[in-house]
């Protein structure tokens, strides 16, 4: 099984490391975020991983090709011509991700202990499209599901903006969809490839939202796991009380 690294954001939250150096790199009790989510990786036994590049590409490259792939086969999908978000990042290294298994994404700014073997088994019992990890964090922004866990919608808590099939549903079965909040771990099918619709730049959300009118998109809650989203220099703290 593959897996990709979304590594190539600009880091605006985690000015000003970032204005010098790649998120990726930045440090959580001497490893780099990079280096902890290929080692997570690891303990579920994948090593072929594709990272994607933007933002100071050549030291990703760099610690990548010193580090020896910390003992993984390390593919480097090159975007520094133009950042391209996840969902468009996604597509561009399908040629590196293609095979006979599904393949699994994650955000380099986010640290979990979440058990991929479960997610993994979830995802094998269901069959469906794509399967990605929530939980009931407090967020801004989240994603509705029906009881089924299916994808049903996405949903602005401050501004009450709604996207996707939940438009569709009666005010009363919009009442019964439960709001979670989206983890970045994902487990994609191969034939998403050839159902996705958007090209250039785009957010995964967009995808997910279009094709889960016609296709199961399950919501596995890990709720309980610990979770640190790396998006701000503080943040670094808290991930170090979790992840020595």
């Amino acid at each position: 099984m593959k897996a990709m690294i979304f590594a190539a954001g600009l880091g605006t939250r985690f000015k000003p490391w970032t204005e010098h150096h790649p998120k990726a790199l930045a440090l959580v009790n001497g490893k780099s975020l990079l280096q902890r989510n290929i080692e997570y990786l690891q303990q579920y036994g994948i090593t072929d991983v594709v990272v994607n590049v933007h933002h100071f590409p050549d030291q990703i490259i760099e610690a990548v090709e010193t580090n020896k792939g910390w003992g993984s086969n390390i593919l480097i999908s090159d975007e520094r011509d133009a950042v391209l978000e996840t969902g468009g990042g996604l597509l561009k290294a399908r040629h590196l991700l293609e095979d006979d298994e599904p393949f699994v994404t994650i955000n380099v700014d986010i640290l979990t202990n979440l058990n991929l073997h479960h997610l993994l088994a979830y995802h094998r019992q269901h069959q469906p499209l794509i399967s990605f990890a929530v939980s009931n964090r407090k967020t801004a922004r989240n994603f509705l599901f029906d009881q089924h866990d299916q994808l049903c919608g996405w949903r602005n808590v401050t501004t009450g903006e709604e996207k996707g099939p939940v438009l569709h549903y009666s005010a009363e079965a919009k009442n019964r969809l439960t709001e979670k909040a989206y983890s970045c771990v994902v487990v994609f099918e191969q034939r998403y490839f050839s159902l996705v619709k958007q090209t250039g730049k785009f957010s995964l959300t967009e995808p997910y939202l279009d094709l889960a009118a016609e296709h199961r998109i399950l919501g596995y809650d890990h709720s309980g796991d610990v979770l640190v989203d790396v998006g701000k220099p503080e943040s670094v703290a808290v991930a170090e009380e979790y992840f020595l």
